[in-house]
C-alpha cells in the first residue's frame, strides 16, 4: 500500500523454486530462491535496491549477503547479534538517559537500571567464578545505596546474562554473591552451557509489578521508525516478579494505547494521578530506540571512509 514493489526470498536451502504457502487467514504469500549476480542479490528478474531482513544472523553471517554492491541492507550486518553486544546498547543508553534526566530534572537511575560486564571469563574455574562473585557483590552494593536513598523495602537483585544473544549461559537470578557456585552448578545440571570463555554482562534486576488476571505482566513496545505504534503484555501465570517471563507457557495481550490522551490532574500532589503507563512506555521505547541508532552509529565499520 506504501508504492512500493516487494518480493519475499529465501536463502533456504530447501527453497529451489518459487513456492506458494498458505496463510491462515485464505491469503497466500509466494517464497522465492534468492539469487547473487555481480555483487547484488535478488530473485528471479528482480533487482532490489533495498533488502529488508527478518532474522537476527546469531547463528552467523551468510557469505550471499557479505559485500553487496549499491544495495541497502537493513538493518545492517554490523546490528546483527554476530558481532552485536548487549553492553554497547546499555552504555548508549546509559548517555541517553544521563541526558534526558538533566533535561526532565529526575535521577537517569529512574528509568536506567545499573550494569557492568566482564570480558572473556571461564564459569567452569574457581577463579573465574570468583572475579564474577566480585562483580557481582559491586553491583549489589551500589543498588543497595540506591534501594536505601529511594526508601525501596525489596531486596536487590542482579541478573548475569550472556553479553551476546543466544550463545553461552541463559539468564541467572543472583541476590548474594555466595550463591552463585551453586547457581551455575544448577544451570549445568539443566544443560545450560557453563563451561569455557564467555562473555558476560550484569545488570540491575527490576521487579515485575504489572498484573493481568492475577498473572506477572511486562510491558512491550512495537515502534516503527521513530513513532510507538502499539505492544503486547507478555503474561505468565507459572512465573515469579525476578524471574523472566520469556518462556514456555506465556501469553500475549494487545497493549492498547487508546488511553494515551490522559493527563494528570491540575491541583493534586504529585504523584497522585494515575499514571498513565502507555505513554510511559512509549517515552521508554523512544530512549531506547535512539540509543540504538548511537549504537549503530558507534559500531559502523564504514564510519570513518564516509568521513
Amino acid at each position: 500500500m506504501a508504492g512500493l514493489n516487494v518480493r519475499i526470498g529465501s536463502i533456504s536451502p530447501e527453497i529451489k523454486k518459487a513456492t506458494v504457502m498458505e496463510l491462515p487467514g485464505g491469503e497466500s504469500i509466494t517464497l522465492e530462491p534468492v539469487l547473487r549476480t555481480k555483487g547484488r542479490i535478488g530473485v528471479k528478474d528482480f533487482d532490489p535496491c533495498t533488502v529488508l531482513l527478518n532474522n537476527d544472523l546469531h547463528a552467523g553471517v551468510p557469505g550471499i549477503l557479505e559485500d553487496l554492491h549499491q544495495q541497502y541492507l537493513l538493518p545492517p550486518l554490523h546490528a546483527s547479534w554476530t558481532t552485536r553486544r548487549k553492553s554497547m546498547h546499555f552504555k548508549c543508553y546509559e548517555e541517553i538517559a544521563k541526558r534526558f534526566g538533566k533535561l526532565i530534572g529526575i535521577d537517569p537511575w529512574l528509568i536506567n537500571p545499573m550494569f557492568d560486564t566482564c570480558g572473556s571469563i571461564d564459569l567452569s574455574s574457581a577463579q573465574g567464578q570468583a572475579s564474577l562473585g566480585e562483580r557481582v557483590e559491586v553491583l549489589l552494593a551500589k543498588v543497595k545505596k540506591k534501594f536505601k536513598e529511594y526508601g525501596i523495602k525489596e531486596k536487590p537483585f542482579v541478573i548475569v546474562k550472556a553479553n551476546n544473544r543466544s550463545s553461552g549461559m541463559g539468564l541467572t537470578t543472583v541476590r548474594d554473591a555466595k550463591e552463585l557456585p551453586a547457581l551455575l552448578a544448577a544451570s549445568a545440571a539443566l544443560g545450560q552451557p557453563g563451561a569455557g570463555l564467555q562473555e558476560l554482562i550484569l545488570q540491575e534486576g527490576i521487579l515485575t509489578h504489572e498484573r493481568m488476571n492475577d498473572a506477572v505482566a511486562e510491558p512491550v513496545v512495537y515502534m516503527m521508525d521513530r513513532y510507538v505504534v502499539g505492544g503486547f503484555y507478555r503474561v505468565h501465570a507459572e512465573r515469579g516478579v525476578d524471574e523472566k517471563l520469556s518462556a514456555p507457557g506465556s501469553s500475549y495481550v494487545p497493549l492498547a494505547f487508546g488511553g494515551g490522551v490522559q493527563l494528570p490532574q491540575l491541583g493534586v500532589r504529585p504523584g497522585a494521578s494515575a499514571p498513565n503507563r502507555f505513554y510511559m512506555y512509549g517515552v521508554i521505547g523512544r530512549l531506547a530506540m535512539l540509543a540504538a541508532s548511537y549504537e549503530l552509529e558507534a559500531t559502523d565499520p564504514e564510519a570513518d571512509l564516509d568521513d
